[in-house]
């Protein structure tokens, strides 16, 4: 248990205008950079991949892959860094933590949150939600040497 006032002071510090967000979530975070005299915002555009701690303390990782390196920053939610943060795409995870988006290569993609339900195998399905594939397959030309 805190003292009260330093309970009565955090809660001042704290920012209502933030969004809800979760882990797994894709986001964009505006935060500030002071550069000798002036001020400039900056985006950092990733996957939510923590949120630790409570009140003044907590904070959040933000994942994204630039030219084939992963980067992570933490940002503090509370800070006087942060400038806005705008939610991109609702992600569904099962975790907590997705530590284990650092092993993987490519274009891993987190399952966006759906708000309609699968279609059963009895279902009938329209023709735009049917997937049609088409191959294309070249015969093989032979060839013989002349004689």
């Amino acid at each position: 248990m805190s003292h009260p006032l330093v309970q009565q002071v955090t809660q001042e510090q704290l920012r209502t205008n933030l969004p809800d967000f979760s882990t797994g979530d894709q986001i964009r975070v505006w935060y500030r950079i002071i550069e000798q005299d002036r001020v400039r915002q900056a985006p950092f555009e990733g996957v939510v991949i923590r949120r630790r701690g409570s009140g003044v303390s907590e904070t959040f990782t933000v994942r994204r892959v630039t030219f084939g390196e992963g980067v992570e920053r933490v940002f503090l939610l509370h800070g006087p860094m942060l400038e806005r943060i705008d939610v991109l795409r609702r992600g569904r995870v099962r975790r907590a933590r997705l530590y284990f988006l650092r092993t993987k290569i490519g274009k891993t993609r987190i399952a966006a949150a759906d708000t309609t339900k699968d279609a059963g195998p009895d279902t009938p399905t329209s023709p735009s939600s049917t997937i049609e594939t088409t191959t294309v397959s070249k015969p093989i030309e032979t060839h013989t040497p002349a004689p």
